[in-house]
């Protein structure tokens, strides 16, 4: 079994995995249970870190400078074994550094550091990715959380995702798992998105740019989860219809387009990092005190 690193403070309690550094439950101190506890009925993940692609590629294969290389949907850190770099009573950071059975899949020498870290009620995770070969290396970065739905306390109750910025950006819908080609407009009303399940009966709602830097989910005048984004322009809102779960995913980086080109620097939002450069994202969540 994977390690299991615990941190904790009065308010929170938050458990990792080596597996994918990937978060297994939250906590509050009343008790309450506010991740999805990956059923295996619905969906086995939690909260995956997506790296070095978000998303699918066509066929599941990657072009790298014209070469083609397999990848699966939402890379593979999630699905490899991280080390434990460092660990405190509130903190902890995970590792993952390239191998030959990375460099198969994904042909460059990058270390992928994955932290959680307690500051009262709030839980900040962050990817740090530094590029410690001799080119310049691209690749997409992003999470996955799933959080229940009904929130604890809330059952019966209308949830809602409400965006700090007030906007109603586009949505860019999915075809074969890979993003159209055109936009379509905004089921945001002034900012505020009535959740339903039949929203996701065609995938996720993918929203590539405005969402803005912060949003809170959950019911008015009731539990709710408040999100601030670091460097993670992309969002995206999922469940598989009838699961009670939402995933509130922050990304910088997309799938790629249907019908457009398979090389990687070439998906949208593909970050390329210069030789021996290293750049952060980060999301933070406040749950209820």
């Amino acid at each position: 079994m994977p390690t299991i690193t615990r941190i904790a403070n009065e308010f929170l309690t938050v458990e990792i995995s080596a597996l994918g550094a990937e978060m297994q439950s939250a906590t509050t101190r009343d008790g309450a249970g506010w991740l999805w506890n990956g059923d295996a009925a619905f969906w086995t993940g939690r909260s995956p870190v997506l790296f070095p692609i978000v998303g699918k590629a066509p066929d599941d294969t990657l072009l790298i400078d014209g070469k083609p290389y397999p990848m699966a949907q939402h890379g593979f850190a999630r699905r490899r074994e991280f080390t434990l770099d460092e660990a405190t009573a509130t903190a902890c950071r995970y590792a993952l550094e390239a191998t030959e059975e990375t460099r198969a899949a994904y042909p460059f020498d990058f270390r992928l550091t994955v932290e959680h870290s307690l500051d009262g009620p709030a839980l900040t995770v962050a990817a740090n990715v530094e590029n410690r070969g001799e080119t310049p290396m691209p690749f997409g970065c992003g999470f996955h959380p799933a959080f229940r739905w009904p929130l604890p306390g809330a059952q019966g109750k209308p949830h809602s995702v409400i965006l700090d910025n007030a906007a109603e950006p586009q949505r860019q819908p999915l075809e074969k798992g890979l993003l159209s080609q055109g936009r379509t407009a905004s089921p945001f009303e002034a900012g505020r998105l009535a959740l339903a399940q039949n929203l996701f009966e065609d995938d996720a709602l993918v929203f590539p740019e405005g969402a803005g830097n912060g949003l809170t989910y959950g019911v008015e005048d009731g539990p709710a989860l408040k999100f601030h984004f670091e460097n993670l322009p992309n969002l995206a809102l999922w469940t598989k219809p009838g699961a009670p779960f939402l995933c509130v995913e922050p990304w910088h980086g997309t799938a790629a387009l249907y019908e457009g080109s398979r090389e990687l620097r070439d998906r949208p939002y593909t970050t390329l990092l210069a030789p021996g450069a290293r750049t952060r994202f980060a999301f933070t969540v406040t749950f209820p005190a």
